[in-house]
């Protein structure tokens, strides 16, 4: 039987570029961003756009739009990430999750109408979400497992499952650099549906051996007759503001954003980002894509082998009616609740049950490493590389901040700067302090 699936925020469709292959049909997509709904419809012209998910559950109930067996979406994190102001449910992006919610409800009315069992869901976030200081997270798992008072914590575990009389939720953080992507991004995946859906036999996994480290992987290498020098082994998460935020925060010091093409420093181009997130090539390169957009677009996504392994999963295990659940009655995971209700706690990474473990980490079992090598392109345009003056300001402000720096990275970028010494960089620094009449002399000089 071939999955349905209704996508909200759907953004660039990382859920199609993971589940089509899968078999999955999609019938709906909701997304009213400007740039990500040309590209939608340019690369799946066959599939209605919805625009406002609001408008959503009215919709389903009046039999405007098809039902869904799944619905997938990923509300906006900046509410939630170290990047924003962190105002959970007081940012009406953050309340889309609420409304997200009104959506699943809406479906299921309207499924059992049909005769049709509940749908399942996916959602998607970045993992401040679990510390959130209004409760988004309890709230949002609490409402979706139909508990009739939600629970509350200071900081919710990585992994766990929450039963309720309604619906079963389980959650888990997993990292991309574990998927086959060089970059560590680690997102908070939550599957849920009805009372004989059992999201724990997909989200988690019997664990059999030891967990990889991350292999040391060459940082020097030719590719298309072009010398690369990268970093680190991975990149630090792929942000949304890369196009024009890239030379002020972490990733400018630790260099992991950073590429050396034939000696010379420049940023990732969004080609990079594209495969750094597992997109095919050139996914957002349509007619009149700026490049800012294509960085927002790629940066604010999923990365696809992530999403892939939950799809295939789903639709291995999640007609299972295998419950893990009473094995864990006596391993102390579980805090109950009322009758039929219970959450487990999970966030120890590997969980020891009385015959088995359970692997509940960030890391898949059959994990997959890949290369930066992999990444990269030889036809980077002229504009994303570093000029004298961008390598300076990366090292004055890293002075002035007493902030630490790849030792490589500040070696490159000394030389990139114009022929200068770190004695001549912290002194520098010391007159910009002063003043700034030094600082736009010298910088007329380029």
């Amino acid at each position: 039987m071939t999955m349905t699936v209704g996508s909200v925020c759907s953004g660039i469709e990382a859920a199609s570029v993971a589940w089509k292959p899968l078999g999955y049909e999609f019938k709906w997509f909701s997304e009213i961003a400007e740039f990500p709904a040309k590209i939608l419809a340019d690369r799946y012209p066959d599939i209605p756009n919805l625009g406002d998910m609001n408008d959503i559950p009215q919709m389903l109930l009046e039999g405007q739009i098809d039902t869904t067996d799944l619905i997938c979406g990923g509300t906006p994190c900046q509410t939630f990430s170290m990047a924003g102001h962190k105002l959970g449910l007081h940012d009406e992006r953050g309340n889309l999750s609420i409304k997200f919610i009104d959506i699943i409800e809406a479906n299921d009315s309207a499924r059992r109408l049909k005769g049709l069992p509940p749908c399942a869901l996916f959602w998607e976030n970045v993992e401040g979400v679990l510390s959130d200081k209004t409760n988004a997270f309890g709230l949002f798992v609490t409402a979706l497992a139909g508990l009739e008072s939600s629970l509350e914590m200071k900081r919710w575990p990585n992994a766990g499952l929450l039963r309720g009389p309604k619906r079963n939720v389980a959650w888990r953080i997993l990292d991309a650099k574990y998927f086959g992507l060089p970059q560590q991004r680690r997102r908070l995946f939550v599957l849920a549906g009805g009372k004989d859906f059992h999201p724990e036999n997909i989200l988690f996994e019997k664990h059999f051996d030891t967990l990889k480290k991350y292999p040391s992987l060459p940082l020097a290498f030719e590719k298309d007759g072009h010398l690369f020098e990268t970093f680190r082994e991975y990149t630090d998460c792929l942000y949304s503001a890369y196009g024009t935020k890239w030379n002020g925060n972490a990733a400018a010091y630790n260099g992991s954003l950073f590429v050396m093409q034939n000696g010379r420093v420049r940023r990732l181009s969004p080609l990079e980002c594209e495969r750094l997130m597992g997109f095919p090539d050139n996914y957002t390169d349509i007619a009149r894509a700026h490049r800012t957009n294509r960085y927002k677009a790629v940066g604010n996504s999923w990365a696809v082998p992530v999403v892939s392994w939950i799809g295939e999963r789903l639709l291995r295990f999640g007609d299972s009616h295998e419950m893990l659940l009473d094995k864990m009655l006596s391993a102390g995971f579980r805090v109950r609740l009322a009758d039929g209700e219970a959450f487990y706690d999970f966030g120890r990474d590997i969980v020891q049950l009385d015959d088995f473990q359970w692997n509940c980490s960030a890391q898949p079992e059959e994990t997959v490493f890949s290369s930066m090598m992999d990444i990269v392109s030889p036809d980077a345009p002229e504009e994303i590389y570093m000029s004298p003056v961008g390598c300076y300001g990366i090292l004055r402000r890293k002075n002035e901040r007493k902030l630490p720096i790849n030792p490589r990275l500040e070696e490159v970028l000394v030389k990139a700067s114009g022929v200068m010494t770190i004695e001549e960089i912290e002194r520098r620094s010391m007159v910009q302090k002063r003043g700034s009449r030094g600082q736009a002399a010298w910088q007329m000089a380029y």
